[in-house]
């Protein structure tokens, strides 16, 4: 094996965790569950080949705090230890080939999909702009007890998944799910503790990651998810975003992932990158370099990577100390063992394009799309690059509106 910069192991120094090499596969909503939004045979069969495919780090979709604020039909629900169970043998199975299983835990706030919840909430009551506010429920504003309690909620599904045998979580602060919202001057605008400067708007996180300290204890890993920038006037910015990531290194965060943007300006999926951008493959890799220079924390770098090299280069420089990949993992899970063995090619990964411009323009088609070959992986099929995008727009429609019906009968 060619003992390139990527497959050099790290250790986090908080929790003093062994990763075997430099390649984190991201997380991706699977939209997996059964109606009662627990792990499936689908589920570890794709944990499964992710595990064997060679990345050190695997990260899972978005495992809600909450079943009454889903994201999509089909997100998993951990709140409880009643299927426990369930839970083990999905971390079982994705810690096998000495693999780190991390649970990615969220909460949608108001970006949840028309028809799944009764309600959405947010940090404020602010609309989404109109041609995106058609997909979701209007919201209301968080009272400052339910801020607490949803706080409380993402320690105990820390907890829970530690119980379970995963070897950590992430807290998902970005992509405009409700941390993220907090977090944006845009969409807090709220008056009190929880609003305001972004030394409040921080709050929520900040007491959320004390939360899961408090319950997990010193050596369980805690990683971040969080925006670099939301890309938006009023959004929150690169200077917040750095101000923020500084502090969560001040706390004893493990492991922060950089990403950008949210469904309302959709640079996670690198929609408008700059040719020199393109380049270098990675979408936020000036924005590392700069946080390099102010913080020690260790980082994930998310976002457009396809080769070898740029991979080594990036890793070499010392802007990210890990690389994540994901629209690539959900095509190709064993590309990482690929690439260890010096055996990859550069891939070609075109855009989700259905020719509808208002659905093309948002982020919401890459989601589904690449949900769909997730679950032929979880079928135990391969996945299929030329699948249609329209046809996949077709099955969405179809898919959802059952679920909604499903969920409204309940």
């Amino acid at each position: 094996m060619n003992q390139t910069k990527v497959a050099q192991r790290f250790i986090l120094k908080q929790t003093s965790t062994i990763i075997k090499n430099r390649i984190v596969k991201s997380a991706m909503s699977e939209g997996m569950s059964t109606e009662n939004h627990l792990p499936t045979n689908s589920i570890f069969r794709l944990y499964q080949a992710w595990a064997e495919g060679g990345a050190g780090l695997v990260i899972t979709g978005n495992v809600k705090v909450d079943d009454k604020s889903l994201g999509e039909p089909r997100n998993i629900v951990l709140e409880n230890d009643e299927n426990l169970e369930l839970f083990k043998k999905w971390a079982e199975i994705g810690t096998t080939n000495s693999t780190h299983l991390w649970m990615q835990i969220n909460h949608p706030g108001k970006q949840v999909l028309k028809g799944v919840v009764d309600e959405a909430v947010a940090p404020s009551n602010v609309p989404f702009q109109p041609n995106l506010q058609r997909f979701f429920p209007k919201s209301r504003a968080l009272s400052d007890i339910e801020i607490k309690e949803i706080i409380q909620r993402f320690a105990n599904t820390a907890e829970l998944a530690k119980r379970a045998g995963f070897t950590g979580v992430q807290v998902h602060a970005a992509h405009g799910y409700l941390i993220s919202q907090f977090l944006s001057p845009k969409h807090n605008q709220r008056q009190d503790e929880w609003g305001g400067p972004v030394e409040n708007r921080f709050r929520f996180l900040s007491e959320i990651y004390h939360a899961i300290r408090r319950r997990v204890g010193d050596k369980f890993p805690i990683g971040v998810k969080i925006n670099s920038s939301d890309f938006m006037k009023t959004g929150f910015s690169e200077e917040e975003s750095q101000f923020v990531i500084s502090e969560l290194d001040k706390l004893g965060v493990d492991l922060i992932e950089i990403s950008g943007g949210t469904y309302e300006k959709a640079a996670l999926f690198g929609k408008n990158a700059k040719p020199s951008t393109v380049t270098r493959e990675a979408y936020f890799l000036e924005y590392a370099e700069k946080l390099k220079q102010k913080t020690s924390v260790p980082l994930v770098l998310t976002g457009g990577f396809r080769t070898l090299s740029a991979m080594n280069k990036a890793l070499e420089t010392g802007a990210t100390d890990f690389i994540g990949l994901a629209r690539p993992l959900a095509l190709y899970p064993d590309y990482p063992n690929s690439l260890l063995e010096n055996k990859a090619s550069k891939l070609s990964i075109k855009p989700i394009k259905t020719g509808i411009s208002f659905i093309d323009g948002k982020g919401l088609m890459e989601l589904t799309w690449y949900s769909q070959q997730l679950n032929r992986i979880g079928k135990g099929k391969k996945a299929k690059p030329t699948f249609s995008p329209l046809l996949s727009l077709i099955i969405t429609l179809f898919k959802n509106g059952k679920e909604v019906f499903q969920k409204r009968r309940v």
